[in-house]
């Protein structure tokens, strides 16, 4: 409905400004001639480009969670900390693993100065080569439980994996961590992506190193990023397929922002003029045609999409019009154009 009142009133407007029989053409044609430059609006069949949005995510990701059960005694970072490897984000309480590492640690002493005591009376025939290899069996176990305990006593401390930032931290000291819950996630600072949901009836015509057209609406910041990875499988939920588009190295972003990037589609014929052609009025935009006897002519437009110095025209101008480039502050309807070189 809101489409359909607009161009409703961009044509009562339009059926008005080309009359030129309104108060303003009235006061444009006593007005002197304005000096002006124009552009000519070019037809060209150029490829269509479909708008989707995306997200900011670092390269480098990871969501650190509990493997043993116990009670967070240590939590040293605080949200948005920068962090680097190796150090220690998280300690978890971990009374009965250090207990079992020292029992295994005590039957691996007694099992070894058994085995020590064997091998020396074996050349003198008080003990057996059988009695030799049990107790050498039982070592080799006694060993492998002592790495089991040390192994799940590392658990109890969880150190950050690269440097980066804490993003996301949902626990605190005192909590009572399980395993395989998420404590803490780590994000890198260096590389970013924008990740965006392609449809898929627009991803066969996508390709990897392929280069798209990158905005941040809430920065204003445009760039150019190429295709970094593509995934072979549709979503069946949302029948795309998820995309990854590298930022430029120095490209200053955030993880998380919002981002909308621009996917080519198949040749369809546009209009193209400057953009320094266009100007807003309201929420309209407006530009000036050279009209009969040089007059300019005042015609509401409805932009598409921006390539370059040049805009898509989707309504309110026809190929070989001539409009006027960076009009005049105080052009008016009506007034006469002085069209320079």
């Amino acid at each position: 409905m809101k489409s359909l009142l607009f161009l409703l009133l961009a044509l009562v407007l339009f059926a008005g400004c080309s009359k030129q029989t309104g108060p303003e053409a009235v006061i444009g044609a006593n007005l002197p001639p304005a000096k002006v430059r124009t552009a000519t609006v070019g037809a060209e069949i150029i490829a269509s480009l479909t708008e989707v949005t995306g997200t900011v995510r670092p390269v480098q990701r990871a969501q650190l969670a509990a493997k043993l059960m116990g009670a967070i005694e240590e939590m040293p970072v605080t949200l948005g900390q920068p962090v680097h490897a190796g150090d220690l984000l998280v300690k978890i309480s971990a009374g009965e693993i250090t207990a079992r590492l020292a029992q295994a640690q005590a039957q691996l002493n007694v099992v070894r100065r058994d085995l020590e005591r064997e091998r020396d009376l074996l050349p003198k025939g008080a003990s057996t080569a059988d009695m030799v290899r049990g107790l050498e069996d039982r070592f080799t176990m006694a060993q492998a439980m002592v790495r089991e305990a040390e192994v799940m006593l590392g658990y109890a401390e969880i150190r950050a994996p690269f440097d980066g930032v804490v993003a996301r931290r949902s626990a605190h000291p005192g909590d009572m961590a399980a395993p395989g819950m998420v404590l803490l996630e780590v994000e890198g600072t260096a590389d970013f992506q924008v990740e965006v949901a392609v449809p898929d009836s627009l991803a066969a015509g996508l390709v990897r190193n392929a280069a798209l057209s990158v905005e941040l609406p809430a920065t204003g910041l445009k760039f150019t990023g190429a295709v970094a990875e593509l995934s072979s499988a549709a979503d069946t939920q949302s029948r795309s397929v998820l995309a990854k588009i590298s930022v430029p190295a120095g490209t200053v972003v955030h993880s998380g922002e919002f981002a909308r990037v621009l996917l080519p589609g198949a040749p369809v014929p546009s209009l193209l003029v400057p953009a320094s052609a266009l100007s807003p009025l309201g929420q309209m935009e407006r530009v000036f045609v050279a009209g009969t006897g040089q007059r300019a002519v005042l015609r509401l437009v409805k932009s598409g999409v921006v390539r370059g110095d040049r805009v898509e025209i989707l309504a309110g101008l026809d190929a070989g019009e001539q409009v006027v480039v960076n009009p005049p502050a105080g052009l008016r309807e009506g007034q006469l154009l002085e069209i320079q070189p």
